[in-house]
């Protein structure tokens, strides 16, 4: 595992060089398996896979009006290009959480990866590591968290709680988690209830009852101990026990005590729009907050995430690390979100598709490609840091 503490970065990444990789790969014949415009994935693999697990991950609540939201907010920024700086050198490093990470990205929680590929989030997490980018595994993924961070070696890999009723099964995440070499934990606020989602709906499409995504669950001793019989001679009563004790309404702002209790690490909320909840996260001694509304998948008419970044930051940029999520799919998302005062990004349905179209190597893809875009964009906007970028390097047009 990464340090808590790396003290320095050594030479930074040139991220933009995977262009030309592509260029000279041309000149044999190779071109990429997947698009280099990433706004294009949805629709490719709306084209090659099922309509199950694709509405799954495409899908948003309602109408999709939030979704729509998130990238209208991120529309109304532009960036303002500056000239004759010297920007042959970069630095994408940015500081997350106490450690060092050569780019302002991790890969968001994205939960039963194995419905877009067999690999699911072994090759997501084997992805994160080769590219060193951080992996959040989700709670819901079809791969138990033992073998995802065996998969990983030292890679730096964050935990995402679904916090549900039952204690003893939260403890033992926590344990496992810990003794797995997660050093931060991600904690999903918005989610206490699944919302009206159409497309799932439409298609009768939860894979859940299936048993996908509960991979941790049914191999938990915990979880466990609370069935009549093994999962495997009752995998139905299993099913119904996760279903029973998977989403909690009734958590308060004071159940945040018990997670700092069994979890010595940062603590991180996800899920927050509002700057009186960001203070509230602050107050009760978390680390950091993720600015997000689960990709307009909760609660549709919501507030577009970069629409409520800069109130966040301003209420807590000094003592919490502040993360993005919620429509991120280019470089210039990424300076955006950036300039706007977040320390990094997460990556979520991008990363999907491309695991989907093309496994590791798809999701590998993703990663430099954004990354790549980004440090071009910084570049030809004027600047050398991603820990630099301040609101003055845009202009909002509403």
């Amino acid at each position: 595992m990464a340090s808590q503490s790396t003290g320095g970065t050594g030479a930074a990444r040139n991220w933009s060089a995977y262009q030309f990789e592509i260029y000279l790969n041309g000149l044999a014949g190779t071109v990429p398996r997947m698009p280099t415009d990433l706004t294009r994935l949805e629709a490719v693999a709306t084209a090659r896979l099922g309509p199950g697990p694709v509405g799954y991950v495409a899908g948003s609540a309602g109408n999709g009006r939030t979704e729509r939201a998130n990238r209208a907010a991120l529309d109304r920024w532009r960036i303002v290009p500056r000239m004759l700086r010297d920007v042959s050198a970069r630095d994408l490093a940015v500081e997350v959480l106490g450690t060092v990470l050569p780019a302002p990205l991790a890969l968001a929680p994205v939960g039963v990866l194995s419905i877009v590929h067999p690999d699911a989030e072994l090759a997501a997490a084997r992805a994160a590591a080769a590219q060193n980018v951080p992996y959040i595994l989700s709670s819901v993924s079809s791969t138990p968290m033992e073998q995802v961070a065996a998969a990983m070696g030292d890679g730096e890999r964050w935990f995402q709680l679904y916090w549900g009723k039952d204690r003893e099964v939260t403890r033992s995440f926590l344990r496992r988690a810990k003794a797995s070499g997660f050093s931060a934990l991600f904690v999903t606020l918005d989610t206490p209830l699944l919302s009206w989602r159409p497309r799932d709906l439409d298609q009768a499409y939860l894979p859940f009852l299936r048993g996908v995504g509960t991979a941790n669950y049914f191999s938990d001793p915990a979880f466990q101990a609370g069935l009549a019989k093994p999962v495997d001679e009752d995998r139905d009563a299993a099913v119904l026990h996760f279903v029973g004790m998977f989403a909690d309404p009734g958590k308060t702002w004071a159940d945040l005590a018990f997670l700092r209790e069994h979890w010595d690490g940062p603590i991180v909320l996800k899920g927050v729009l509002h700057p009186d909840d960001a203070r509230q996260a602050a107050d009760a001694g978390m680390d950091g907050v993720v600015v997000s509304n689960h990709g307009g998948r909760q609660v549709n008419g919501a507030i577009g995430s970069l629409d409520a970044l800069p109130g966040v930051v301003a209420a807590v940029g000094d003592r919490l690390d502040v993360l993005f999520d919620s429509g991120i799919r280019t470089g210039d998302d990424v300076f955006k979100a950036l300039a706007l005062g977040a320390r990094a990004v997460l990556l979520g349905r991008p990363y999907a598709y491309g695991l989907g179209l093309d496994g590791q190597a798809g999701v590998e893809h993703v990663i430099r490609a954004l990354l790549s875009e980004f440090d071009l964009t910084l570049a030809l906007a004027g600047h050398t840091s991603a820990a630099g970028l301040t609101p003055q390097a845009l202009s909002r047009t509403d």
